[in-house]
């Protein structure tokens, strides 16, 4: 392979990494849409993302905001699984 065929193959899979992550974060939103879970609105040139009435994230960008609200959520499950006692 010559240079440019391994930086056309590193694009390639950069693209698919970051189109497979648009895809599951667009999922996590419209899911929590459609059950009326998630909230955002616009306040002092930020969006304000709230999930089951629990602020997520705050961020001029609402692309950010939700990003940061998915990983905020994300984490505190995790969080909640390992505290929990084994069965």
């Amino acid at each position: 392979m010559d240079g440019s065929s391994d930086l056309q193959a590193v694009r390639q899979r950069a693209a698919a990494a970051v189109n497979a992550e648009d895809a599951s974060l667009w999922r996590w939103f419209s899911g929590l849409l459609e059950e009326r879970r998630i909230r955002w609105c616009q306040a002092n040139n930020n969006w304000l993302i709230s999930v089951d009435h629990r602020h997520l994230a705050t961020s001029p960008s609402f692309d950010s905001a939700v990003r940061e609200a998915k990983a905020r959520s994300e984490e505190t499950r995790a969080s909640r699984q390992r505290s929990r006692p084994a069965v």
